[in-house]
């Protein structure tokens, strides 16, 4: 028999439920908003119920948004030539802080992973070859931004095969290059670091 109330329990399993959130933190983030002005709580919970409802993908590159086309791909002053392809929306975030990228994005929402059945199709990659074979778009070059693991490395290769052997006209496909370990995300890379990889980034 539980010694907590069945409201508490339901959220701390919710909590348990989310990403690096293990049984005792989510405890005290439950206790933490049992502490919390009703009004605030109340403020946290349109919050989430709004999350989904007032978000779209954008469709064009793919990116969290709440119009279509996002901001960036309807904003004329970005090079539509040049994508850069990224795993998160939270990549796009870490790279437009170094104000050094002036061209589009393709978020893919994830990378390649056989080991937890996670294949092409399930992300958002023939959308990306499609833009790519696109006459209309002109795209000239693909900059490869996955992370530099196992399944980034995984990614971009399938990618540049798939570019070189779809494509009619010779596409250039870039890496980023100096400044990234290997093991780390883009998402937690300085802005100094992203700046000197985009601008130091390799024929793939």
């Amino acid at each position: 028999m539980s010694l907590l109330p069945k409201s508490l329990s339901r959220l701390i399993e919710s909590f348990e439920k989310l990403p690096g959130v293990g049984p005792k933190t989510a405890q005290r983030l439950a206790f933490y908003l049992l502490h919390v002005p009703q009004e605030d709580l109340e403020g946290f919970a349109d919050s989430l119920t709004n999350l989904k409802k007032n978000t779209v993908l954008c469709s064009l590159c793919k990116n969290v948004t709440e119009q279509d086309p996002c901001i960036i791909c309807s904003n004329p002053g970005r090079t539509k030539t040049l994508i850069c392809v990224v795993e998160q929306p939270t990549d796009v975030l870490s790279i437009e802080k170094t104000g050094k990228f002036k061209g589009v994005y393709h978020v893919l929402h994830g990378s390649i992973d056989p080991l937890n059945n996670i294949g092409p199709d399930e992300i958002y990659l023939a959308d990306l070859l499609k833009r790519v074979s696109d006459r209309e778009d002109h795209v000239e070059e693909v900059i490869l931004a996955m992370n530099p693991n196992m399944e980034g490395e995984a990614t971009a290769m399938y990618i540049q095969k798939q570019i070189d052997q779809g494509s009619e006209r010779k596409i250039r496909i870039t890496r980023l290059a100096h400044g990234l370990p290997v093991g780390a995300d883009i998402e937690y890379a300085d802005e100094v670091t992203l700046s000197r990889a985009l601008e130091g980034r390799t024929q793939y």
